[in-house]
């Protein structure tokens, strides 16, 4: 596994193995505030229908300069497009949003997307798709799936070029990209120039180890974790999923593209994107690996050197395949 050189000192590109998802890591002291704001996050069944009401009032704020927003409708659940003033290369990026598999929306993305699309030059194209409890999988998937090929499908009427398409996703949109670059992999076309999955939810057999549940994770929780879970998938967790449910459960990884993987210390997803991402490797999969000291989930959505290192290594990554 290998990173591009970061000017932060808390990033590295070789695990640390003293430290796992089990160990009791502190927030990192530039991300203190956030953590008293934002840590105590509960997603549960009484919970969830709240905060998608509270998320769709609150409006998120970002920079909308040298950058248009535009929403199409008729791909599968809709989609929000991030065009730039200035197009500087052929390609775009893909970018499906988290929540857990149960909350949150396009819109909660947009901050990220902007940024990436007036840096890099490229549109951006943020998918929606259907949550669960109500829609388990893989009807999220499919509308994800479905997007995908309606991007591939328009490409020429956005004037980009369909080899250059990089998949990507955060948290639980993480866990969807993976998956879905793995449909693409088997389908055999249409496949995505590199995959960046940010700090990705990708194994369900996370939820149910009971030891991390002690509230020592901030933002997602394993209480959180086993309640997304166990809405999307219709099966127990202990069990094989659905093929392309938990990306982490598929054996064979040979073939998949170029991958950048970045998760922080203080992650409940660090021991299972650590073992995705050298499982990717081991597989002779080209792999950029980021691991942030003291970073909590979502730590990225704050304006700190550690955030905008994580975010310029990200940017580094995918110019390269865009």
């Amino acid at each position: 596994m290998k990173m591009q050189d970061s000017k932060h000192e808390s990033i590295r590109s070789t695990p640390k193995y003293s430290v796992s998802s089990a160990s009791r890591v502190a927030t990192a002291p530039e991300l203190m505030a956030a953590d008293r704001k934002v840590g105590w996050l509960v997603v549960n069944k009484w919970t969830y229908r709240l905060m998608r009401l509270v998320s769709n009032v609150v409006t998120p704020k970002f920079d909308v300069s040298e950058v248009s927003i535009s929403e199409e409708i008729n791909s599968a659940k809709g989609m929000r497009i991030v065009q730039p003033d200035i197009v500087r290369r052929p390609g775009a990026l893909f970018l499906i949003h988290g929540g857990g598999f149960v909350i949150g929306s396009n819109r909660d993305i947009l901050s990220h997307a902007t940024q990436l699309a007036r840096k890099l030059g490229v549109p951006v194209f943020c998918p929606a798709y259907r949550l669960a409890p109500e829609a388990p999988f893989p009807s999220g998937f499919d509308d994800c799936h479905f997007a995908w090929h309606w991007l591939h499908d328009n490409s020429e009427s956005f004037d980009i070029d369909p080899s250059k398409i990089v998949l990507g996703g955060v948290s639980a949109g993480g866990g969807l990209a993976a998956s879905l670059v793995q449909r693409l992999h088997d389908e055999g076309k249409r496949k995505p120039s590199a995959q960046c999955l940010i700090y990705p939810m990708l194994d369900a057999r996370t939820a149910t180890i009971r030891e991390l549940d002690k509230p020592r994770h901030r933002v997602w929780s394993n209480r959180n974790n086993l309640f997304g879970w166990a809405s999307y998938l219709t099966t127990p967790l202990e069990h094989p999923a659905p093929i392309y449910a938990v990306p982490a459960q598929r054996e064979e990884l040979s073939g998949l593209p170029p991958t950048w993987l970045g998760v922080g210390t203080s992650d409940l997803f660090l021991d299972e994107d650590r073992e995705y991402a050298r499982r990717l490797s081991a597989a002779g999969v080209d792999v950029s690996y980021v691991e942030v000291d003291g970073a909590i989930h979502g730590f990225d959505m704050v304006d700190t050197g550690m955030s905008n290192a994580f975010i310029a290594s990200q940017m580094a990554f995918i110019e390269r395949f865009i």
